[in-house]
């Protein structure tokens, strides 16, 4: 530190990193004193925004919250909470849409990315998060990442693989359309086509269980649904899979003996998995497939899903989601609904699940929601099919917005309200490994912004409501602790906190926390083996959209790019948006690497930068989604999953030309 600013970031030596520390991590924080950063409260008037002070701000959308609760009822209210905001912010702006509002209609990005990993994990095991911790993986024998670019989008926790495979002699299994950084030290790598991963899983499963190398001792023990789950599984025959999935009988064959055999197996997957019409099914087959090889419940295994964003863990485990409180309680369940208006003091909580992302925005343009409440999400670049959003976010009559930047969603709202970014406050975030980690302010902020959790209770207590009262983030964790069995443990009196943080569930003030998950038994007692039906992708390439269209995240920038982008050193490697395309399709098109080029899809077009690039086979384009003025998302559809709610984001047809 120099004169309230950051001169330089370290890894710290903890226990999920070791010291390790990405990119974004070592140069990203220089967003943080840019002149652009929002210092006082917005108002649009007659479409320009004007400065007014936090009391005018707080007394003017408190009342037009209220007139628009009593006029149309509090389900005319969404909010969108945050998964790079703290988990005390977060259980402050849920509990604000539940209790002042009466409305179950929150959400957060949680449902673009991985909605489908709760929806699926918790009917199979009973809990939806990574089982395992890092450091358990230099003991792993063997690693099947599917549909996670995992080195650039979880380069920490891609550390703990590699140094596994390089030092340790563990095996890598690789399933991806495209062939990332990871394919290089893999024992097997497969392009599966896009959207046929529970075809492959079943076919996996299938020649486990043909071949008597199943854990029999496990399932009989620890799991329930087996002989449903064989008679579904005979129909996935090598020969059929390996034509739908295009992957030779033989790479099968060898995947599922590495996968079952090895002693000590771990699934890795991330939105290569989870963002299809059918990622809750996903899902379950992974789970499925660790169930009937005994892999996990151990140290070393288990079913992995890697968490894009700083706090997409904690945002859903305080109940940032449309149908669960704090800790996964259900809000259609009576005596859940009983026991939170028992200790928030009120009366008349929702008992119907919200609405999610994509369903609020479909909800506007229908005129069922008049007021929108977005903190820290940025739905105009991060959403798919982003004309359909930009037009839902302009009819919106009340749209309130609180953020860092004036973010391209921020550009639309009638009030923008200034907040603390990490570096600027205290709090707690929760990895992808259950990691509940102190956050403390390293800057100090000059400008009138305010902490997020703050901002919220002022709109609460302007609104007439009790309840609102807290005096710091420790108070907050207080009452999470309170609510929610899974951070029961969890307080800021205790030292270990402050070190090593704590793995969720900690029952009680003494307990440790937990490393690893389904230990003995599984959350839900007995694991359930769902079998899975292969459901294609909404939308194959025809003579039209001829190509294959994917999106995804690269390493140097995150999300929106709203803070990264802002950053010098990090500009440097990627500036501008781009789309990976192959050789032989360049050459089709008679397209040079940098050349602009136009993707259009049925829900829009955008131009942008062709990147020829190895990685991509014919027919398939591959495109970051961090670019507002390229955004990938006007591309992309909105057709959700029937159980997580969760849109078609990886697979989209496409037509390409030269600009």
């Amino acid at each position: 530190m120099h004169d309230n600013e950051i001169v330089r970031a370290e890894g710290a030596d903890g226990p999920g990193n070791e010291g390790a520390l990405c990119v974004k991590g070592r140069f990203g924080y220089k967003f943080v004193n840019k002149p652009e950063r929002l210092k006082k409260p917005l108002k649009k008037v007659n479409g320009e925004f004007v400065e007014i002070e936090w009391d005018e701000a707080i007394k003017e959308i408190a009342e037009k919250l209220k007139e628009t609760k009593d006029k149309f009822g509090g389900d005319a209210i969404a909010g969108l909470a945050s998964a790079r905001a703290t988990n005390e912010d977060n259980y402050v702006f849920q509990k604000f849409i539940r209790k002042v509002l009466k409305t179950n209609n929150v959400d957060h990005c949680a449902r673009l990315c991985h909605a489908s990993t709760v929806a699926g994990l918790a009917p199979t095991l009973g809990s939806g998060a990574m089982t395992n911790s890092n450091k358990e993986f230099l003991d792993t024998k063997c690693f099947f990442v599917i549909g996670s670019n995992t080195t650039e989008t979880h380069p920490v926790i891609a550390t703990y693989i590699k140094r596994a495979v390089l030092f340790h002699g563990a095996k890598l299994i690789v399933a991806d359309p495209r062939k990332i950084e990871l394919t290089k030290y893999a024992d097997v790598w497969v392009s599966q086509k896009s959207g046929s991963d529970v075809m492959l899983i079943n076919g996996l499963m299938h020649i486990i269980i043909k071949e008597g190398w199943a854990d029999e001792e496990f399932i009989k023990n620890r799991v329930e649904g087996y002989e449903e789950l064989k008679a579904h599984l005979e129909s996935f025959t090598p020969e059929i899979v390996s034509k739908e999935t295009g992957i030779s009988i033989e790479e099968l064959y060898k995947i599922a003996d590495m996968y079952a055999n090895s002693g000590a197996s771990a699934i890795f997957y991330s939105m290569g998995i989870t963002q299809h019409i059918n990622g809750t099914g996903n899902v379950m087959s992974l789970a499925d497939l660790a169930m009937i090889t005994g892999n996990i419940g151990k140290p070393a295994t288990g079913v992995n899903p890697l968490r894009g964003q700083n706090n997409v863990q904690g945002a859903c485990d305080l109940g940032a989601l449309p149908n669960v409180y704090p800790g996964y309680q259900k809000v259609v369940l009576p005596e859940i609904k009983e026991k939170f208006e028992k200790m928030w003091n009120t009366k008349g909580l929702s008992d119907k699940v919200g609405l999610s992302v994509v369903e609020i925005m479909n909800a506007i343009l229908d005129d069922k929601v008049k007021a929108l409440y977005v903190m820290g999400e940025n739905p105009m670049v991060s959403d798919p099919n982003l004309n359909h959003v930009e037009e839902a976010l302009k009819k919106v009559p009340l749209l309130i917005v609180q953020d860092i930047f004036l973010t391209e969603t921020a550009q639309l709202a009638d009030y923008v309200l200034p907040a603390l970014s990490f570096l600027e406050k205290d709090g707690t975030f929760t990895s992808s490994e259950r990691r509940i980690q102190m956050l403390q302010p390293v800057i100090e902020n000059k400008t009138e912004a305010k902490p997020d959790w703050e901002i919220v209770q002022m709109i609460a207590n302007a609104m007439g409501e009790d309840g609102f009262n807290f005096n710091s983030s420790a108070d907050i964790m207080e009452e999470i602790r309170a609510v929610s069995p899974i951070y029961a443990g969890v307080s800021y009196s205790r030292d270990i906190l402050h070190t090593e943080g704590l793995q969720w569930p900690v029952k009680d003030m003494e307990h440790p926390g937990t490393p690893y998950l389904h230990k003995g038994e599984f959350s839900r007692g007995k694991g359930k083996l769902i079998p899975v039906e292969y459901v294609p992708p909404v939308e194959t390439p025809d003579e039209e959209y001829p190509f294959v269209l994917s999106t995804g995240r690269i390493l140097f920038h995150y999300h929106t790019g709203t803070m990264t982008r802002k950053v010098d050193g990090l500009n440097g490697f990627v500036k501008d948006a781009y789309v990976e395309i192959s050789a032989d399709d360049a050459e089709e098109l008679g397209v040079s690497d940098g050349e602009k080029i136009v993707v259009e899809t049925r829900r829009g077009k955008i131009t942008t930068n062709a990147l020829i690039s190895e990685k991509v086979r014919k027919g398939f384009i591959f495109a970051p989604f961090h670019f507002a003025e390229a955004a990938a998302n006007r591309l992309t559809l909105d057709v959700l999953d029937p159980i997580a709610k969760i849109p078609s984001l990886k697979v989209a047809a496409c037509k390409v030309k030269k600009a």
